[in-house]
């Protein structure tokens, strides 16, 4: 888990709560309320998947080489049913992520419809029953994961920023129990760091400390729009975490457990 795992502790979350909540509550003082954290999910192992052809991706990818995702992250994503393209064959990266679509793309992902939910919907104004998301947020609410407005409202179509698609994959994933200085210490080297809502910095040290978005960029951009394209390549790195490793060798003689633990 990174050199930072000495300094982890992981608690259960708080029923009720959510990362989004904060990030998506007019009332709440962002500045001062404390974040929920997740206990660690056990990852499963994941198989190398054949990657498909797409019809957007390899040309952007050459135009825009410096910029992530690759083209082979996103077809790893969508190969892995995480994510799919458009009708026309395009995965088009640079559209932005809506608050229905994360929902969607958080319950593949985390398998979050498997876990003991609640047999009774929560009540949701704008979702109607028809609505393509609507099993999908329900799962996300049930499980906390996302949180709704005032007045039974989700807003399926508004769209979500950097820091809180992030902070919403983490509280999927699990958020470390950071101490404020290691947190200090993770976002040290990004020069947009005081733009990080209080409410999202354990959460984006996470998914930093995890590798699951590009530690070499200079900014965060967390108050900037997510795109369909920022998010495979937080599940690619996701994705990439879960493969099998290798077994280390042991060397003839010697312990399999040099450490002793």
């Amino acid at each position: 888990m990174g050199k930072f795992i000495s300094q982890l502790s992981l608690i259960f979350l708080i029923p009720g709560f959510s990362v989004a909540a904060y990030a998506q509550s007019p009332n709440v003082d962002k500045s001062t309320e404390k974040q929920p954290y997740l206990v660690k999910m056990e990852r499963e192992q994941k198989q190398n998947l054949p990657l498909p052809d797409f019809k957007d991706v390899d040309v952007e990818e050459k135009q825009q080489q410096n910029l992530a995702p690759s083209s082979k992250a996103i077809k790893r994503v969508v190969t892995a049913k995480l994510m799919t393209n458009y009708s026309d064959g395009n995965f088009y990266a640079d559209k932005l992520m809506s608050r229905a679509e994360l929902a969607a793309i958080m319950v593949k992902t985390f398998k979050l419809d498997k876990r003991n939910l609640p047999s009774e919907d929560v009540q949701v104004t704008d979702v109607p029953s028809s609505h393509r998301a609507y099993q999908d947020i329900q799962t996300v609410l049930k499980t906390g994961i996302m949180k709704g407005y005032r007045g039974n409202l989700f807003f399926p179509n508004q769209r979500v920023t950097r820091a809180e698609g992030l902070a919403i994959f983490a509280q999927a994933y699990g958020v470390f129990q950071f101490s404020d200085d290691t947190v200090n210490e993770i976002l040290a080297r990004y020069s947009d760091k005081k733009s990080i809502p209080n409410w999202a910095k354990k959460a984006v040290a996470t998914v930093i400390t995890e590798g699951f978005i590009d530690s070499w960029q200079p900014q965060l951009s967390p108050l900037k729009p997510m795109t369909r394209g920022d998010m495979a390549y937080v599940l690619s790195q996701y994705l990439e975490r879960q493969q099998p490793q290798a077994d280390t060798p042991v060397v003839p003689g010697g312990s399999a457990n040099p450490q002793g633990f």
